[in-house]
């Protein structure tokens, strides 16, 4: 076939894998951090929608980016310093908005990575937010509920001047939750008054939204389900493979069950599960609830694997829902999925999406895939800022509403420009922030 003769779909994606063969290594994984994959995809996105270099420079980078120093003495009786990190991203569309994540390889880069997607996550949902990011690098998972607190409480205290309920609202994410959100609310409380907008994913008790808490998994399934009626899925055979067991992937178990899919592997830090006939995810959600490991798990037919074994099965749909770059160049060839529903963010590196792409894997991106837990969010701070509540169904007919709209908007973008989801997610975003900068002023054109 000459060159001329390709049609737009390979030509697009032959682009986008020489781009990623620059970026990611011939053999295994390449050590990519969130914010080179993040940046590769805007450049991608970018290069399509013919963005001048000025433009793309004042859309990469950060409005502003805090970086405080955090003492804390903890059990061993020793001072330990952690850096926590806010980056605002942009603000173009919105009040900054995006979660906060403990976990010790957290640094300025992946938060970066992360601000930006939300200001591309946001604008692809819809939702009138900007975007932004934080985190603290902390062993949450070793330390007491005591440690936490003191350290979230001296967070808050060394960042509470750029935030505010239209200005910056954190939410939970990677090892942090609803109490986390209620100590942060505190903080900022002592210092502002009663607020209960600066923060989303709170307790119901201190005006949590109800589906707060299963709002990104039950995004991940609306995306489920909005492909499956393009790709032929119907639920009750349609076997998953979830890759992280923590908030969003346990309700995407969950749900994807009740629906009728039958979860035939599990994936966690500390090891795997398969089968064949299924898992029962509600029971594995309370073996682990009540302290038990997921290997430990001892259900019908369940036997413990490896990690690589478990995410290698023979499934229809993928939900990676751990950490960035668990599916690379090394691993995916070796995938047996239909579809992935990106849950985690950036779980994908650019030369597996390529390989995927090539074994006609669809992949329904991370910056809209996950969005439901933002969404929801909004809805939170929509009711806080209202003194009103609404009950878990409205909440999840309003979040089912938004996510099939932007789920059709980027399948759309992606059959009328003949690339990937991915691609034309960025896309939207992308000119979705752009206009909204141009319009403010904020951009000149």
């Amino acid at each position: 076939m000459g060159e001329a003769d390709r049609s737009p779909r390979v030509a697009n994606r032959e682009e986008e894998g020489d781009s990623a063969q620059r970026v990611e290594q011939a053999s295994g994984r390449a050590e990519l951090s969130s914010y080179e994959l993040v940046n590769h995809w805007f450049d991608v996105a970018c290069d399509r929608l013919e963005l001048r270099d000025d433009i793309r420079a004042v859309l990469r980078s950060s409005y502003r980016e805090v970086q405080v120093q955090i003492p804390a003495k903890l059990a061993d009786g020793r001072i330990h310093v952690f850096s926590g990190f806010r980056v605002q991203h942009n603000g173009a569309r919105g009040p900054y908005k995006g979660g906060v994540r403990y976990h010790p390889e957290v640094d300025l880069d992946e938060v970066r990575a992360l601000a930006m997607l939300m200001s591309w996550k946001t604008a692809i949902a819809g939702i009138p937010f900007g975007g932004a990011k934080g985190g603290i690098n902390v062993p949450a998972r070793d330390l007491s509920p005591d440690e936490l607190e003191k350290i979230t409480r001296s967070f808050i205290d060394k960042i509470e001047k750029v935030l505010g309920p239209t200005r910056d609202i954190p939410a939970p994410d990677v090892n942090t939750n609803a109490q986390v959100m209620a100590w942060m609310m505190d903080e900022y409380g002592k210092l502002h008054g009663y607020s209960p907008a600066i923060v989303t994913g709170k307790p119901i008790s201190l005006g949590g939204s109800q589906g707060r808490e299963a709002a990104t998994g039950r995004g991940c399934v609306y995306a489920f389900q909005e492909a499956a009626k393009r790709l032929g899925l119907e639920p009750e055979q349609t076997r998953v493979v979830v890759q992280g067991f923590g908030n969003v992937g346990s309700w995407a178990a969950r749900i994807m069950a009740q629906l009728g899919c039958s979860v035939v592997g599990v994936i966690d830090a500390d090891g795997a599960l398969r089968a064949e006939r299924g898992i029962d995810v509600e029971a594995l959600a309370r073996h682990l609830r009540d302290g038990g490991r997921l290997p430990e798990f001892d259900g019908d037919g369940v036997e413990a694997v490896s990690s690589e074994e478990a995410l290698a099965l023979d499934c229809d749909v993928l939900i990676p829902a751990a950490l960035g770059g668990a599916i690379h160049q090394g691993n995916a060839d070796g995938l047996s999925c239909k579809l992935i529903i990106e849950g985690a963010n950036a779980p994908t590196t650019p030369a597996a999406d390529d390989i995927l792409a090539d074994k006609g894997v669809t992949i329904i991106p991370d910056v809209l895939a996950n969005a439901g837990g933002v969404v929801v969010s909004y809805f939170e701070w929509v009711q806080n800022l209202q003194h009103f509540s609404w009950d878990e169904d409205e909440v999840n007919q309003k979040l089912a509403r938004i996510m099939r709209r932007a789920y059709q908007q980027v399948a759309e973008r992606a059959e009328a420009d003949t690339v990937s989801m991915r691609v034309a997610a960025y896309e939207l975003g992308i000119e979705r922030v752009m206009d909204a900068a141009r319009t403010r002023g904020y951009l000149q054109a």
